[in-house]
């Protein structure tokens, strides 16, 4: 059976390639065979799929198109291009931008409240949005990993090594994981200006705008608030952060409708939403719940352990690299869950503090998804809207900018927990 499993995971990924504008049906279907094959059994299937994120995805999608409408995102966009010089450093400033949200909110959230904003100053230069979607894409699941708040993995890893949102920045006289995210941030900036290095272009001027309704724009401030406060409290249902944006999503939608009274508008708002990305996700989850459930991670795990050997130095190095690389093609949620308790054990064994490991494994376990159109639930939803706008992205469309971004972040984030954690 597993090995079943794993031909069929390897072929999703190959037809996921070959066939991008089946992303969502390839998905499905392969996820129809593991629950028809006995592969994931059929009663673990509700808890396969990861709800708070498709409640995310749903909620925030309920606004997006509000949010356009209102013309805030290219008022955003104006402020923007008050400040850039050219085009490069317009991708650049959005690729931070939406980097210094997403430590504080999810990152899925983070790309479907900012990613408007980037279209929004592609159309008024009247450039491809490709590389600056991925750009923040990418950036938000970096800056994911600097705070407690801020991904599902740090989550994690807070609570089972029982730290709190001030660890992330100093513990045990220490600079903490926050420190070595931002300066794989900072690193990403020259690997940007080498990739954007063509674009150079003046920013002219450009036609001011007005902003016609707040509402959208009010109910996604919400959205920030509410998913900052709830971080803090501990013990809290995982499904918070996708109730919360389904909640705010539903206020607004009715709050829009008794304003206007326009059913025409309200279908249009129905209709255009990516329920590809939606579809996708919800076949992701399943296929890799079926890996989970026949003891691929466990393996994986269990290999990179063994590896290691009782070398910390090889230990360390084999955790980051190999978490880049395996979170590239499975969902980082399970592959965290396994790797920590294993992590536990083998420095138990070794008479060190676990600190080292867990940081090199949230950094490579977070900075992996970056790599394909896939790894990440925020790529997926990137890569929906693009299409939604008639961009087709590639497999190397994305590789492109996701590896060298990946590769010098993880380097400098490695580098750093060596020096400071070792």
């Amino acid at each position: 059976m597993k090995t079943v499993a794993i031909i069929l995971f390897i072929l999703m990924y190959v037809l996921l390639i070959a066939l991008p504008k089946r992303r969502a049906v390839v998905a499905l279907a392969t996820a129809l065979i593991y629950l028809v094959s006995g592969i994931l059994p059929i009663g673990k299937l509700p808890t396969a799929i990861d709800w708070n994120v498709l409640l995310m995805i749903l909620g925030t999608l309920l606004l997006v198109d509000y949010f356009i409408e209102s013309n805030m995102p290219h008022f955003i966009a104006d402020k923007l291009l008050a400040i850039a010089p050219n085009v490069m450093w317009v991708t650049i400033l959005m690729s931070l931008f939406s980097g210094i949200i997403s430590a504080f909110i999810d990152n899925v959230a983070t790309l479907l409240m900012v990613a408007p904003v980037g279209l929004a100053v592609c159309k008024k230069l009247k450039i491809n949005p490709v590389p600056m979607i991925i750009s923040i894409a990418v950036s938000s699941n970096l800056q994911g990993a600097a705070t407690l708040v801020g991904d599902t993995t740090s989550i994690m890893l807070a609570s089972y090594a029982r730290m709190d949102f001030n660890d992330f920045f100093w513990m045990h006289g220490k600079p903490g994981i926050f420190f070595a995210v931002e300066l794989g941030a900072l690193v990403t900036v020259p690997i940007m200006m080498i990739l954007f290095r063509k674009d150079r272009e003046p920013i002219g001027e450009t036609e001011k705008t007005v902003v016609k309704d707040y509402i959208p724009t009010i109910m996604m401030v919400l959205h920030v608030v509410l998913l900052i406060a709830a971080s803090f409290f501990p013990n809290k249902p995982e499904i918070t952060n996708g109730v919360i944006c389904m909640g705010c999503g539903i206020i607004g939608v009715i709050w829009e409708f008794i304003l206007d009274r326009d059913k025409d508008r309200l279908v249009r708002i129905m209709k255009n939403l990516d329920y590809d990305t939606l579809l996708l996700l919800t076949g992701l989850f399943t296929v890799i719940a079926g890996i989970t459930e026949v003891g691929l991670i466990d393996d994986l795990a269990a290999f990179i352990a063994s590896t290691g050997g009782n070398n910390l130095f090889l230990m360390f190095t084999i955790i980051v690299w190999g978490s880049m690389l395996i979170s590239a093609f499975i969902d980082n949620i399970p592959y965290v869950a396994t790797m920590l308790p294993v992590l536990q054990g083998v420095t138990l064994a070794m008479g060190v503090e676990p600190y080292l490991l867990y940081f090199g494994l949230l950094c490579g376990a977070t900075l992996g998804g970056n790599i394909t159109p896939v790894g990440a639930s925020c790529n997926i939803a990137g890569v929906g809207m693009l299409r939604k706008e008639g961009h087709e992205v590639s497999f190397f469309d994305f590789a492109r900018i996701g590896i060298p971004f990946t590769v010098a972040a993880t380097l400098a984030a490695y580098v750093y927990l060596w020096i400071f954690w070792r």
